[in-house]
């Protein structure tokens, strides 16, 4: 591929991202907007169990998809040494794991608290077998691209599957968005109906934000 045309594929994939950043943040927007206008706020230190519940969709999508998003992102939208681009990627993805075990750590505790059962919905066996991936990915990316012994052999062939493996996990993590969103309204029985109107946007928002990211890795692959 000449310059020019790599020039070309990194425009159109940076200028993607500016579309994934603003899914993204509208995301967060109406994410806070319904959690603490309609569901009476977080706390994970608080005794009533729905406000320690709200921790969790709150840091699953901004803790751990808007950042495993970013850290997708980073070959595009940091301006740096491709070492530099490695260290942001692989920062982000840890921060989402971090972030993600909080988030989870407030489901668990929610259903201590209601005296609900664990892992009984799909969305949970969704949730928590894109999160045990999402570590093992990590794992490997780390082995296989940070790890000065691995062979550049070694890379080339992993890189594809590492990339590969990332974009399903990030659609993965979005079903198990969609179908937590869709779960906590049919369990809820939202009595307002605007509230009904800001979780379809907040779940349109999130799936534009994930179609986004991949769109800008698939053009980014071409360069």
């Amino acid at each position: 591929m000449d310059t020019v045309e790599r020039h070309r594929h990194y425009r159109s994939a940076s200028q993607v991202t500016i579309f994934a950043h603003l899914f993204g943040i509208l995301s967060i927007i109406l994410m806070l907007v319904w959690l603490l206008h309609y569901r009476g706020g977080m706390n994970l230190d608080s005794d009533n169990a729905y406000r320690v519940f709200n921790v969790h969709p709150f840091l699953m999508f901004f803790g751990f998809i808007f950042m495993a998003g970013e850290a997708m992102m980073a070959y595009k939208i940091v301006r740096a040494d491709h070492e530099v681009q490695k260290f942001v990627h692989m920062f982000f993805h840890l921060a989402a794991i971090v972030l993600g075990i909080v988030g989870l750590h407030a489901t668990f505790k929610y259903h201590d608290m209601s005296g609900f059962k664990d892992m009984t919905s799909f969305h949970s066996w969704i949730g928590m077998g894109t999160f045990c991936l999402f570590i093992l990915q990590f794992l490997y990316g780390f082995s296989m691209f940070m790890l000065p012994r691995t062979s550049m052999e070694t890379r080339a062939r992993s890189l594809v599957w590492h990339v590969s493996g990332g974009r399903a996990l990030l659609y993965m993590a979005i079903c198990a968005a969609e179908t937590g969103l869709m779960q906590k309204v049919t369990f809820l029985r939202l009595p307002y109906e605007n509230e009904h109107h800001l979780v379809n946007f907040l779940a349109l928002a999130i799936l534009l934000f994930g179609v986004s990211v991949d769109i800008s890795v698939g053009i980014g692959r071409h360069i």
